[in-house]
């Protein structure tokens, strides 16, 4: 374990053991002299631990994980992980670009999903803490050959994570490859302002300054369309409780609960605005996101399965919930969504922002 310094910040760096293949992961754990600290992992580079203080100043980690390697491995819910090179879905696992179409690995029924079955969450990435003008981060450096499932061109990727001393996570991607290519990166934290290990999170109200959708079909593909809230489960223009949709057989929940994109308002993002909230009653935890990307995935864990997390609490369906930025799914497909290829040398950036408070 090693231990650098960073402008009276702490980042410890140490062994998270090795992979089936033999692959060193490390963990690097930023310190805050707030007491706040969370812990990164080069496995998927993964956010594992995110403390943050409750309306009591008690802090408690709020981000769901595991705490040993071979759980990361197994795992297929995607906990704080780096997803690439396309987060959400693809239909038919066909990528068109240009006057090319190339076969992705499908992984999901006859689709795509989350960068196939080993994608960026499934591999080591090179870990480099650093500081910044906002405080101490890490850098994640990631080469995704030409052709690794099915992608075109050679890619080389970076994922920044900063912990400010304002209780900020700052996340930061990057890349570029030497070919036209598809690239749409997330991170895929699910969160309990609560705590982990807390239970569902229904209590919580969440805010999504949002007023259109992009529907989907039964393989929650989307249809092409962008339709208003208004009228819908999905419209959280103003705070509701995630707990109030679940007693209704709304069509719009075919996926067994929330799992949809929505088109946040450009003019907040263009300004740095926030474009969601929640708010957890009982703790007074608060988290705001900032984002530079057109959609927000809203997803309520309804597919995670009952499985053994971090301090050996046990997680369950609907124990998390995850704001994924992202470009819409399926954009390669339609043309009416914004563009997610990027031409060869064209560098794809990114930044989401969350924010926390307690009131």
């Amino acid at each position: 374990m090693t231990l650098e310094e960073k402008n009276n910040m702490r980042i410890v760096i140490g062994d998270f053991g090795h992979t089936q293949a033999g692959q060193n992961v490390q963990s690097f754990t930023i310190y805050q002299e707030n007491g706040t600290f969370c812990t990164l992992l080069s496995y998927g580079a993964t956010l594992q631990r995110l403390m943050m203080p409750d309306r009591d100043h008690h802090f408690q980690d709020v981000v769901l994980g595991y705490d040993d390697l071979p759980s990361y491995e197994n795992g297929k819910d995607y906990f704080g992980a780096t997803i690439g090179r396309c987060c959400n879905r693809i239909a038919r696992a066909d990528l068109p670009i240009s006057d090319r179409r190339y076969a992705l690995f499908a992984n999901d029924g006859r689709n795509h999903l989350h960068g196939g079955k080993r994608g960026f969450d499934k591999v080591v990435w090179r870990g480099e803490a650093a500081q910044f003008v906002e405080g101490p981060g890490v850098n994640f450096y990631y080469h995704s050959p030409d052709g690794e499932e099915g992608y075109p061109g050679n890619l080389n990727a970076q994922a920044t994570y900063i912990l400010t001393s304002d209780y900020r996570l700052i996340i930061r991607f990057s890349a570029a490859s030497d070919a036209d290519t598809v690239i749409n990166l997330t991170n895929h934290s699910y969160f309990n302002l609560a705590g982990q290990g807390s239970g569902n999170i229904f209590s919580h109200e969440v805010q999504i300054a949002a007023d259109f959708y992009t529907p989907t079909d039964d393989e929650l593909i989307p249809t092409g369309q962008i339709l208003p809230v208004a009228g819908t489960l999905l419209d959280f223009r103003r705070p509701k409780s995630i707990g109030s949709a679940f007693d209704t057989t709304d069509v719009l929940l075919a996926a067994g609960g929330f799992d949809h994109n929505f088109v946040l308002r450009e003019s907040l993002r263009d300004r740095k605005q926030p474009v969601a909230a929640v708010f957890e009653p009982q703790s007074g935890r608060r988290m705001q996101v900032v984002s530079t990307l057109p959609g927000l995935q809203f997803y309520s864990g309804n597919m995670m399965t009952s499985t053994v997390g971090k301090e050996g609490v046990r997680y369950d369906r609907r124990d998390g919930f995850c704001l994924e930025t992202q470009y819409f799914p399926d954009a390669v497909h339609h043309p009416g969504f914004a563009d997610p290829i990027y031409k060869a040398g064209n560098p794809y950036q990114q930044e989401t922002v969350y924010i926390f408070t307690a009131d």
